[in-house]
């Protein structure tokens, strides 16, 4: 007899209270569907509506879709009728069978189930045209609100829909999905294991079952009894291969879920059977033993399969424990933190690196256990705007100590400890590893530098670990400003100086941004080492507010010999990394030489400067330079003197008439 999920009435499973609300009227499902009931009117969602943009971004319906709700394709819907089952789920004119394995795997787990699928809905009491479902994205759970107009063709639903006609939670929870994702053909092709993790929040493991372990059945036996979701599929060589048939009735390319697996006695031996469901509803295996096959058959004939275990918990394979579970939410940014994979030594140091301190071992064991999940945000609704999966992979180092960005020459010099098992077009990369306690530096990336994503690193050990952002902490570390040199005690160069000031201020002894501009321009113009254009009078302007300690917009000669002093510095330090001596520097050695002038930004911050002061070559001239040096001087100097007057030197209070007057001035 088939095994049959009867879904959990209310009681069993109220709704979760800690999923974000996600509509755009800030107000939650509850909420909605009250105001729809007050006013006598069914829901209609703006954020996903009945049209074609909801459906389609690169192409047209090639049939007249027409959106109708369940009550007017059918006489008396249901929500969920008899229980939600894996057979309530046939596949549509949409390649998404992907989703609907997942679908069909989750159907076997309770718990899970009730999560995705709140059990306060219904097209009975209170049925307002609205339902919600809930994902889990990127470390949280969302609540997800559609209206339940669906796309038909002559009253039959296009894309997911039921065994029976008159039920609909299949086909509004594809829906939610869609919406998650921006449209109907975002979901067009995908890993199973991506929409699995999407229901539960669960960690994946994959499994080339040509390669699988010796307990592989077993594997597969306990992962089902503790509620795993299992997919599988078969490997396709190329294109014309998708979707092409085996003399034994199997799908490659195509995504199958695994829902049971038993021994039975037969001919007096032990056979080990496996059940796996076509999300086609049609199309099976015609080999031995018909819906169910034998697990020697299923190795042979399937490829690969993926098990996403729904707690960390279930990640070990002979007893339970309780993993400790760390998240790192960061960005690879072009010109900033982009710097692609060990292969690009130049950029590779500059990727965001999270410091992990391995403390204790396994019971019994000399190594720590730990599982790095990698994985790249929202790439499946950013397809409409031409944006593919990005390959992506992840290094760990041992840790020299140093509490501080590594730089270019330690990856020079040190091979990583371990690493992902490859960089790959994924939304996930996940591995498992043993390494001995101490602490590594783990270094997350995509495989070419300069490609743009947002990324979430989840880190499962066995043992309490300890995670440090290596790119998070801002410090500043800046000279005292020079005081005058007292008369009798100048140097020889002192007079020539004061002479060249007074050539330039005129009568009035003081310096103006345009006699700045002039002189400065004049003087590094003959400087040979340094390919220069023009300094901007904005720049000039810049300096004074800088330097300027009396307020009157001008640079006295105390004022505009410190500045002189600041400025063979500076110049120095772009001389040191402009290493062709083009007159630019990557804007990837801009964390090097900001921190060599007393500047340790956070990513976020040297992100900010990158955007604002690198060209489209990711490059840097003087000019850009010095700008950006007088910025951060000012406003660190600014911070530092209004946090003196607080006890806290971290933090200052401003009302708005001090915030504008500060940014007015930096």
């Amino acid at each position: 007899m088939p095994y049959l999920y009867r879904a959990p009435g209310p009681q069993k499973h109220p709704v979760p209270k800690d999923a974000r609300i996600t509509h755009s009227s800030g107000q939650s499902f509850e909420q909605l569907r009250q105001e729809c009931a007050q006013k006598g009117v069914l829901f209609e969602d703006p954020d996903f509506p009945a049209n074609n943009s909801s459906l389609f971004y690169s192409e047209r319906p090639q049939i007249p879709f027409v959106w109708k709700r369940p009550g007017e394709i059918v006489k008396n819907p249901e929500f969920i009728l008899g229980g939600a089952t894996r057979t309530d789920i046939c596949q549509g004119e949409l390649g998404d069978c992907w989703l609907l394995a997942a679908i069909a795997s989750l159907t076997l787990n309770e718990k899970a189930l009730a999560r995705v699928i709140p059990q306060d809905q219904s097209f009975g009491a209170g049925y307002a045209g609205i339902f919600h479902f809930q994902f889990w994205q990127h470390s949280e759970w969302l609540d997800v609100v559609i209206d339940d107009r669906l796309p038909t063709f002559k009253d039959r639903l296009i894309f997911l829909h039921s065994a029976d006609h008159s039920e609909f939670w299949s086909a509004l929870l594809e829906k939610a999905y869609a919406k998650l994702n921006g449209s109907y053909e975002a979901l067009k092709g995908g890993s199973t294991i991506e929409a699995m993790e999407d229901f539960t929040g669960g960690v994946a493991e994959t499994f080339a079952t040509k390669e699988a372990p010796e307990n592989f059945y077993e594997i597969l036996e306990k992962a089902l009894k503790r509620g795993s979701l299992v997919g599988c599929s078969i490997d396709i060589r190329n294109a014309a291969e998708s979707e092409a048939r085996t003399p034994f009735g199997l799908i490659k390319g195509h995504a199958y879920s695994v829902t049971g697996i038993d021994q039975v006695n037969f001919r007096g031996q032990k056979m080990e059977l496996i059940r796996v469901r076509n999300p086609w509803g049609q199309v099976e295996w015609t080999g031995s033993w018909s819906d169910r096959m034998a697990f020697r058959d299923f190795k042979a004939h399937f490829d690969k399969v993926e098990i996403c275990n729904l707690t960390p918990d279930a990640l070990e394979e002979d007893a339970l424990h309780k993993w400790e579970v760390t998240v790192h939410q960061g960005s690879w940014v072009r010109g900033s933190t982009a710097g692609g994979c060990r292969n690009f030594l130049d950029t590779f140091w500059t990727n965001p690196q999270i410091k992990l301190s391995l403390t204790e071992k396994d019971e019994g064991q000399e190594d720590c256990t730990f599982l790095v999940a990698l994985m790249q945000k929202d790439r499946r609704k950013l397809k409409r705007f031409g944006a593919d999966m990005l390959t992506i992979g992840y290094a760990i180092y041992q840790s020299p100590g140093k509490d501080e960005h590594l730089n270019k020459d330690f990856f020079r010099y040190h091979a990583s400890q371990a690493r992902s098992k490859t960089f790959i077009n994924l939304r996930e990369v996940s591995d498992r590893f043993k390494l001995p306690p101490g602490e590594y530096i783990l270094i997350p990336s995509t495989f070419e530098p300069h490609q743009e994503a947002d990324f979430c690193l989840r880190i499962f050990s066995e043992k309490k670990a300890i995670t440090q952002d290596m790119d998070g902490d801002v410090d500043i570390d800046l000279p005292e400003p020079l005081k005058p040199t007292p008369a009798g005690q100048e140097t020889e160069e002192e007079p020539q100086f004061r002479a060249l000031f007074e050539q330039v201020a005129g009568e009035d002894m003081e310096v103006t941004a345009e006699e700045l501009e002039y002189v400065l321009n004049a003087v590094l113009s003959k400087k040979k080492d340094l390919q220069f254009k023009k300094l901007s009078l904005i720049s000039c302007k810049n300096i004074i507010s800088l330097m300027d300690t009396s307020g009157n917009g001008k640079l006295e000669f105390g004022e505009f010999k410190a500045f002189w002093d600041k400025l063979k510095t500076w110049t120095n330090l772009f001389l040191q990394f402009d290493a062709d001596k083009s007159g630019t520097m990557s804007s990837y050695e801009l964390r090097t030489a900001l921190k060599a002038a007393g500047f340790q930004l956070s990513h976020h911050l040297l992100q900010l400067v990158v955007l604002r002061y690198a060209d489209e070559g990711l490059q840097l001239g003087f000019d850009d330079f010095l700008n950006c040096l007088v910025r951060l001087e000012n406003a660190s100097r600014v911070f530092q003197a209004l946090s003196t007057k607080n006890e806290d030197k971290e933090f200052i209070h401003l009302n708005i008439n001090e915030f504008i007057n500060l940014t007015m001035n930096i």
